[in-house]
């Protein structure tokens, strides 16, 4: 099989991930698709060919292997490999998506117009949603065929060097012996191992994402909080002094009650927050 595809995908996305995200990307990358290219569908080649069981019955020995093996275990990896890569494609061609639209944005109103995104790679909005999808995601596939693997092999991880079968149409219980049975072991352990790695990597980023986004609205608040109690409650009532207005274009305000106001005076002495409110009354 050729993993070029999903090795194109993994590195594209790479610029896109965090530091959680990128080290999830090499662990995948190295220690579960390389080792399963180089190494394990080599011990899994033979796995059919060597089955041997110690009885000369036509189908027994096929028989015997599906009872045994019902799914191969390099086809099982193989598949949860692809659907958990699947993911980052999204995130991949959501980015081009938002590229191709302010390249429209900008072909039909000008290149000095304002950009419909600070920067379209930046996760934030949509973007930032299909991310941690793709993390819930790709955390709940990995799962999800652990499960499987544990259902199909009944929490046997350990491959046996001899298995009894009795299935029709062989004549009676009949031994069958495994090819290489320590190293597959050793293989299903190590690749059990790094789908959980896998997973609390997933969960990490997931925290992690969650985390800083409430960060970041908690601090918004807080500033915009923090702002308003330095306002004043109350602002000194002013109006507009009668008459007309005098030849050198200022005017006086009128503080209720009290005697006329200088503008220039009346802005060093009050923030202009409150005047505002005053004239907005006008």
């Amino acid at each position: 099989m050729n993993w070029s595809f999903l090795q194109g995908v993994l590195s594209g996305v790479n610029k896109y991930s965090t530091a959680v995200g990128r080290i999830w990307l090499s662990v995948v990358f190295i220690f579960r698709v390389l080792v399963y290219v180089v190494a394990a569908e080599d011990v899994w080649d033979d796995e059919q060919k060597d089955f041997v069981c110690n009885t000369m019955q036509p189908g027994c020995t096929n028989v015997c292997y599906d009872e045994f093996f019902p799914v191969s275990h390099v086809r099982l990896w193989a598949l949860q490999l692809i659907l958990v890569t699947c993911p980052s494609l999204l995130v991949v061609m959501h980015v081009a998506y938002r590229e191709e639209r302010e390249r429209r944005h900008r072909r039909k109103h000008g290149p000095n117009a304002q950009s419909l995104y600070d920067n379209p790679s930046k996760k934030r909005g949509g973007l930032w949603w299909t991310y941690l999808l793709s993390l819930v995601f790709k955390a709940g596939v990995d799962s999800g065929f652990l499960y499987i693997f544990h259902r199909l092999y009944h929490g046997h991880y350990d491959m046996p060097r001899v298995v009894a079968c009795s299935e029709s149409p062989c004549p009676h219980t009949v031994d069958c012996y495994i090819s290489r049975p320590t190293e597959k072991t050793i293989f299903i352990y190590f690749m059990v191992v790094i789908a959980v790695i896998c997973i609390l990597l997933n969960l990490t980023e997931v925290t992690y994402l969650v985390g800083k986004r409430c960060l970041e609205t908690f601090g918004r608040r807080r500033r915009r909080s923090g702002r308003q109690s330095h306002l004043p409650d109350t602002c000194p009532p002013y109006a507009l002094s009668k008459g007309e207005h005098p030849p050198n274009g200022k005017s006086d305000l009128m503080k209720a009650g009290s005697t006329e106001v200088d503008t220039a005076q009346l802005m060093a002495n009050h923030p202009l927050s409150c005047l505002c409110q005053d004239f907005s009354n006008l």
